[in-house]
């Protein structure tokens, strides 16, 4: 049956799960934290529904509990981490932390973090920035089974490549820009699957290349065995950013890039190029306040175009909907339900 639980119930739900694969109490706590609080940002594609994938590869060997960064390089504004194959909620975490440090003392930080497991809602590293008043920029690229097709392309080359950008509004709440370079989110068609759902034109095409509106394509393989293909965002553009996230998450920070056959693992990597400035450093701040603030109170004043309340600006939507979630609950599916409570069960974790 599907489920509406409140967010602490599922928090110590999610917990006892990612215990179950190895991890200590804590890690296990701020894992599954992420996990309910991307869900109550309405990301449900990166929330709670990601466990099943985790108990796997945690079996397979892929994904290392209680993994913590390695420092390759650190010369203060710059920092070059391996994330050890860790949960990417734990080893993010640990590399932005040491970013926004080494960005208050040296005025900007560039970091690359390599070998980081599903490191999630890549928003949340650029929350953590904002908070100290910092602005970030982040650049992801994924290796595991390639689900966006290039521009022109008639299958999967790459992976949904998130891009990240946070800046602070001085009395106000940041700007946060997080989006795939696919026209959706790999997790969102998991999402879709699931409820029995089909999608818009113009996000999938199947595993012959033809457009389709049936998320299952790149969710179960077809009858072939292929999978089909997600689009990328914007036509050529989103491709060409696609890239751009493949070659500086993946080439530059040493985690590698995919070029090979698909295969069935369940792991999922992530690269994370960051980069991290303080503006109090650059000497900007003053101006960099008023300018900012003037530019998105200007922006408000857009009258509400047809079939809109009003302009918002990214990051909003996701901070109505943990509100409106914290109060009323979060809505799991019965797909989605099951696959958790049967991950539960591989690691001897009774739920429901």
């Amino acid at each position: 049956m599907p489920q509406t639980l409140q967010a602490a119930t599922l928090r110590t739900q999610i917990t006892s799960i990612i215990a179950g694969t190895g991890s200590t109490p804590a890690e296990a706590e701020q894992v599954a934290a992420n996990l309910v609080l991307a869900n109550l940002s309405g990301h449900d594609s990166h929330g709670v529904g990601m466990v099943p994938r985790y108990v796997d590869a945690a079996a397979e060997g892929g994904l290392k509990p209680n993994a913590g960064v390695k420092v390759k390089l650190d010369t203060g504004p710059m920092l070059s981490l391996d994330g050890q194959r860790g949960y990417g909620q734990i080893v993010g975490v640990q590399a932005m932390q040491m970013a926004i440090e080494r960005a208050k003392q040296h005025g900007s930080c560039v970091l690359s973090l390599a070998n980081a497991h599903h490191l999630g809602r890549i928003g949340h590293f650029a929350e953590m920035a904002t908070a100290q008043g910092l602005v970030s920029m982040h650049f992801v690229n994924v290796l595991s089974r390639p689900v966006v097709a290039p521009w022109g392309g008639g299958d999967g080359r790459f992976g949904t490549n998130p891009c990240c950008i946070g800046i602070p509004l001085k009395g106000a709440e940041p700007f946060i820009l997080d989006y795939a370079t696919s026209r959706v989110a790999q997790g969102k068609m998991r999402v879709a699957h699931n409820k029995g759902e089909r999608v818009p034109p113009g996000y999938l095409i199947d595993e012959h290349g033809a457009p389709t509106d049936d998320p299952g394509v790149v969710v179960v393989p077809q009858g072939n065995g292929l999978f089909g293909a997600l689009m990328t965002f914007g036509e050529h553009k989103g491709y060409g950013m696609a890239v751009a996230c493949e070659l500086l998450g993946g080439a530059l920070t040493g985690g590698g890039t995919w070029h090979r056959q698909a295969d069935t693992a369940r792991t999922v990597l992530n690269g994370m190029l960051a980069i991290v400035i303080d503006p109090g450093k650059l000497g900007t701040q003053a101006s960099f306040e008023q300018e900012a603030r003037a530019f998105v109170d200007w922006l408000r004043q857009s009258p509400p175009g047809q079939g809109f309340d009003g302009v918002q600006i990214a990051g909003e939507p996701e901070r109505k909907a943990r509100a409106a979630r914290e109060r009323e609950g979060i809505w799991i599916d019965d797909a989605t339900w099951s696959e958790i409570v049967a991950a539960g069960a591989k690691v001897g974790v009774a739920i429901g």
